[in-house]
């Protein structure tokens, strides 16, 4: 990356604390708030499911649901299984939605250098079964939402690794 002249400076001037990527990282600052947003992405509503699937406590479910809400990441909905008491159940708001490139570009840089070139989720257009990729670019590339892709096993992990 390169500053403009007025910025080139570098000890003129400081963000400090209104860095937004110092914002983002303290919103999604433990394991456990990123496999919620991960979970919630894969569809997942349900207290008792995130804690299944995140593999984590419930009280730490519940802190990081909390997290995400007081950021309107996530908003709740109450729904009443026949002879149940009302719960809640969790989804992403357009905010949360938003974060849908980010979740994809840690997943993208983890297949590649933490994989050994086979990761364990492929991420598809769910019309067309090409392949999703984050990029940064200036073009006006159609964008996807998370319902419009398709999780699949990536071909790479079916394989087994071969012995040199």
């Amino acid at each position: 990356m390169r500053f403009e002249e007025r910025l080139s400076d570098r000890g003129g001037w400081s963000i400090g604390d209104g860095c937004s990527a110092a914002r983002v990282l303290d919103l999604l600052s433990t394991k456990t708030v990123f496999l919620v947003v991960r979970e919630l992405f894969y569809g997942t509503t349900r207290f008792d499911d995130f804690v299944e699937r995140a593999g984590v406590s419930a009280p730490a479910v519940s802190r990081a649901l909390k997290q995400l809400k007081a950021a309107r990441v996530v908003e709740s909905v109450t729904y009443r299984a026949p002879g149940r008491r009302a719960r809640e159940e969790y989804r992403l708001t357009c905010a949360g939605e938003d974060l849908l490139p980010v979740f994809l570009a840690l997943m993208q840089w983890g297949d590649t250098y933490l994989q050994d070139g086979r990761p364990p989720l492929a991420f598809v257009d769910a019309d067309t079964g090409r392949a999703l990729r984050v990029r940064v670019t200036s073009d006006e590339a159609r964008e996807s939402a998370s319902r419009d892709i398709e999780v699949r096993v990536h071909p790479a992990w079916r394989r087994k690794p071969t012995k040199r």
